[in-house]
């Protein structure tokens, strides 16, 4: 349930934009705005969010920073970076930051809105430019070893569950363990496949095979 929504968008048109597809596709849901990035590090500070909204250029400095303190001062949130930046650099900064999804301001507005309505069933929101470029990119830096043989079995089914998008509690109620044991998981399957981030996470579950066909 989505029930508080932060927009971090210094142009007024794009807030205006992003506000009207998110009170459309959540109803009822709060939604705060921030123009720089004081604002929002304040806020973040002051209240808990389940959906963030980052622009990663402002006025004050950039989204990475927000991107950052969301992920020490919320529980649960899902971050998503909406920006024009398409960057390879851009990209990798912002999962390594804690973002789980990058939307391109380019897409067209359906798309977007598309992308915004999956998260409630835990699908990371992935331009399809920006999707290519993870793959591309992923694919000439990512590990050489067999990653399958560096997670163990459970680790791999964690895996497999967080990659369709199950959260912690899910995972957990899933295979009848307690929360801490599958926070435990997470953090050694992050260390050993080198990741930050849950769209990371589901882009080397797909990778590894660990997804099925489902």
């Amino acid at each position: 349930m989505i029930n508080a929504i932060l927009i971090v968008e210094d142009v007024a048109q794009s807030r205006a934009f992003l506000r009207g597809i998110l009170e459309d596709l959540f109803e009822g849901a709060e939604v705060v705005e921030a123009g720089d990035m004081r604002n929002a590090m304040h806020l973040c500070e002051r209240k808990q969010f389940d959906l963030a909204m980052i622009d990663l250029q402002l006025p004050d400095g950039d989204g990475y920073a927000v991107l950052r303190k969301l992920a020490q001062t919320q529980t649960g949130v899902t971050s998503i970076v909406t920006t024009a930046m398409g960057s390879d650099s851009a990209i990798v900064a912002a999962l390594s930051a804690g973002a789980d999804g990058y939307v391109l301001k380019s897409d067209p507005p359906d798309l977007i809105a598309n992308h915004l309505r999956r998260i409630p069933d835990g699908v990371p929101p992935l331009s399809p430019a920006i999707a290519r470029r993870v793959m591309d990119h992923f694919r000439t830096t990512g590990p050489n070893v067999d990653d399958c043989a560096v997670l163990t079995p459970r680790e791999a089914e964690v895996l497999s569950l967080v990659g369709r998008g199950l959260r912690v509690s899910d995972v957990a109620s899933a295979l009848d363990l307690a929360p801490s044991t599958i926070s435990s998981h997470v953090k050694a399957i992050y260390r050993k496949l080198n990741i930050s981030s849950r769209a990371e996470a589901a882009y080397q579950a797909a990778r590894m095979g660990l997804l099925g066909g489902e």
